[in-house]
């Protein structure tokens, strides 16, 4: 496993989670502005279940093999807590957590998930070998 892939998917991790919180934040408005403009909608639980689908499995690996080029184990725990508070936010929805506790949970796991891999992807970067540096 090269740790160029490693850096690779920090990055697209870290974009999700940016992705996470402006589609909840910034859907509504758009939808709202957009309306009459837009002849379809799209479903909103859609769209939280597929970016956590493909976000789930890119921070799960990047989150791993990073532990496993360097070692560090510090970033991890960062890391599940904030893949954990987002299915959460996804499974018990709007109907159970409310809207700010589903907003609030999805802007926590976000944040956790960013940082874990903003520390993964510095860890790699101060590593001091020509193999990890793009």
């Amino acid at each position: 496993m090269s740790i160029k892939t490693q850096l690779t998917t920090d990055k697209a991790a870290m974009s999700l989670s940016v992705l996470c919180v402006a589609h909840c934040f910034f859907a509504p408005s758009f939808i709202i502005l957009s309306s009459a403009f837009a002849s379809f909608a799209v479903d909103n639980e859609f769209v939280h279940k597929f970016i956590l689908f493909v976000a789930v499995p890119i921070s799960t690996y990047a989150l791993y093999t990073g532990y496993k080029n360097h070692k560090d184990i510090s970033f991890i725990p960062t890391g599940v807590l904030g893949l954990i508070a987002l299915v959460t936010a996804v499974l018990l929805g709007e109907s159970t957590l409310g809207e700010f506790g589903e907003k609030g949970l999805t802007l926590i796991g976000s944040i956790f998930v960013a940082y874990a891999h903003l520390k993964n992807h510095q860890a790699c970067k101060n590593l001091n070998c020509d193999t990890c540096h793009d």
